[in-house]
């Protein structure tokens, strides 16, 4: 008897092991019947943003295991989804919807409602990220404009705190302090914008000059000279790179980070020209790594590589808002719009954006899972918003003009 129980329960166990990876592989397959199949912008905007809006407040984990098999032992010992990763899977989605919601009451609300969850009547964090990935999350808050930005004075001020705590030796910002003599590519993202939108709102020059400083490290040490493709990192002792150059998402980070940063900075900052002579390198160099159906490779610089959705919507981020004032602007519009026409031949019917690549495992180890990511889908929302806010300018100009 007791022998048939043992055999009872370890074949439910099997059981439900088996089930677990069907629904998982299963619901992606699912999904992917008839994906790409918007007639028009407006009706894929409209979905994608109606798929950001039910995320805000109801965040996806994102998977960390490349696993498709026995998956419930990585759930069993942590290694499916880290929640360190969630700040920035939620601050793309607010900073998409930030700008959806400039005129859409609705939207405002869901995103209030956001805001009483993550953050107290006192302007505090209700947890305190411990991670300088929290400072992208911070710093959307400066983009909604139907919110008093100073209410939350006491979460941006820790913001500004934890980056302190982050300063290396060589007075840039660390990813991670078990990892004190690296600097990832990553940080330009999540801390420069935040920091000149602090800094200028709070009078606090030291946050302009880290940015900057956090920027043209980089470009000095972690571009490839001439082509100035980032590598994934590099060792502040040695300067020597670490990780593959060309890395896709690895590209959207530093140009999203030099992109709004450059945006936040007034035109008369000494340090917006010399931002804007990058901002025309960095732009050269992404053109001529796109693809003909407009998405980026999750390896830029190989063919063979899959595309990535994630680098897509960031690098189509960073070109709509490179035509203005500088070289080029008719090329970073049309290769902006080839990147949007792509992502809509990847949303699945219920408005995700699929074909992500996943987390990041280490340095110059990535993810071969490719799927939805709350991340992708705020840039996309981000980057089509304000593709239809500048065309709208362009042809009331020429209506003005004729």
């Amino acid at each position: 008897m007791v022998f048939q129980t043992f055999v009872y329960i370890i074949t439910c166990l099997a059981i439900l092991v088996v089930l677990i990876d069907l629904i998982l592989i299963g619901t992606d397959w699912l999904f992917r019947i008839k994906i790409g199949r918007f007639k028009n912008d407006s009706t894929w905007n409209q979905s994608i943003v109606n798929k950001g809006k039910r995320w805000l407040n109801h965040t996806p984990r994102i998977r960390v295991t490349d696993n498709t098999r026995l998956i419930v032992i990585d759930m069993v010992r942590g290694n499916y989804a880290n929640t360190t990763i969630q700040h920035w899977q939620e601050a793309a989605l607010l900073l998409g919807l930030a700008e959806a919601a400039k005129q859409d009451e609705e939207l405002q609300e869901e995103i209030i409602r956001y805001m009483d969850r993550s953050f107290t009547k006192a302007g505090n964090w209700r947890k305190t990220p411990q991670h300088i990935d929290g400072a992208i999350l911070a710093y959307a808050l400066f983009k909604l404009d139907f919110i008093e930005v100073d209410k939350y004075r006491p979460a941006l001020d820790a913001t500004w705190k934890l980056i302190l705590d982050h300063i290396g030796d060589d007075g840039t910002v660390q990813y991670r302090k078990a990892n004190k003599t690296y600097r990832y590519v990553d940080t330009i993202g999540f801390i420069c914008p935040f920091l000149v939108a602090y800094g200028l709102r709070y009078q606090k020059e030291e946050c302009i000059s880290l940015a900057f400083k956090q920027i043209m490290e980089y470009k000095k040490y972690g571009l490839m000279e001439k082509s100035f493709i980032p590598c994934h990192a590099y060792e502040v002792n040695n300067k020597l790179p670490l990780g593959v150059y060309g890395w896709g998402r690895g590209l959207g980070w530093f140009g999203l980070g030099l992109i709004d940063t450059w945006k936040e900075l007034p035109s008369n900052h000494p340090a917006k020209e010399e931002l804007e002579h990058l901002v025309v390198d960095f732009s050269r160099t992404i053109r001529q790594f796109q693809n003909e159906n407009g998405s980026w490779n999750s390896t830029v610089t190989r063919t063979e590589s899959r595309a990535d959705s994630s680098a897509t919507a960031t690098l189509a981020w960073f070109l709509l808002n490179a035509t203005e004032g500088i070289l080029n602007h008719q090329e970073n519009w049309l290769a902006a719009e080839r990147a949007i026409h792509y992502l809509m031949t990847v949303t699945r019917r219920d408005g995700a954006i699929d074909f992500s690549q996943g987390d990041t495992k280490d340095i110059g180890v990535y993810a071969s899972m490719f799927t939805i990511m709350p991340f992708t889908q705020g840039f996309a929302i981000r980057s089509m918003n304000l593709y239809r806010q500048k065309a709208i300018s362009q042809n009331s100009k020429i209506k003005n003009v004729s």
